[in-house]
């Protein structure tokens, strides 16, 4: 695999994963992309999932929706790009499924774990960058944009999800860095390159 590793950005919405996804590739020369909705299988999957007339989507469909997508994800971009050494940095990744649908939506996680487990083959990210953001300035954020589904969740949703991430992070500290959302952009993105290479040794 020549090294290459599996990063992936993690955290609630309007945290600024997007931006610092894009800083970070470029930095290392690997593979942006994101879950879900990087390949051509993915989009309309995730077209689904955000659309905001899907008012009766129940929790089960979403999961097993994200986990198709997920599994395409892996199959087609991810593995390929690792098999020939290149690193890939994606916005969001399973760890998402068992913040969202397992913590938010309050589906077994441990069911969730093992599902995905089986969609993604076993290839889990190598590291996890979770941009740590107030929970108060998210939502203040979200105030000023149009809304997909999962943005018009309420608190209480956040505030499980955010739990669940928190979780993780305290079970895995070799797995997760979390990083310092409020940071200028530039020193965020200058902090994210210089820890995650010193991380994974890159």
């Amino acid at each position: 695999m020549s090294g290459a590793q599996y990063i992936a950005f993690e955290g609630l919405e309007g945290c600024g994963k997007s931006t610092h996804v894009t800083r970070l590739a470029a930095n290392l020369n690997g593979l942006a992309t994101r879950e879900p909705g990087g390949t051509a299988l993915g989009a309309p999957l995730r077209a689904i999932m955000a659309d905001t007339s899907n008012t009766a989507l129940s929790p089960r469909t979403e999961a097993l929706l994200m986990a198709a997508d997920r599994a395409q994800h892996i199959a087609e971009l991810v593995k390929p790009s690792l098999s020939q050494g290149r690193h890939v940095v994606s916005d969001r990744s399973v760890y998402s499924s068992l913040a969202y649908q397992g913590y938010g939506r309050m589906l077994d996680i441990d069911e969730l774990r093992r599902i995905n487990n089986w969609a993604i083959d076993g290839c889990w990210p190598n590291l996890v960058v979770f941009i740590s953001v107030p929970l108060d300035v998210l939502l203040d954020r979200l105030k000023k944009r149009e809304l997909d589904r999962w943005e018009r969740e309420d608190r209480t949703f956040f505030e499980r999800v955010l739990d669940g991430y928190q979780k993780m992070a305290a079970a895995d500290p070799k797995g997760w860095l979390i990083v310092d959302g409020l940071l200028a952009k530039n020193e965020l993105e200058e902090n994210i390159a210089t820890l995650v290479r010193q991380r994974l040794s890159i």
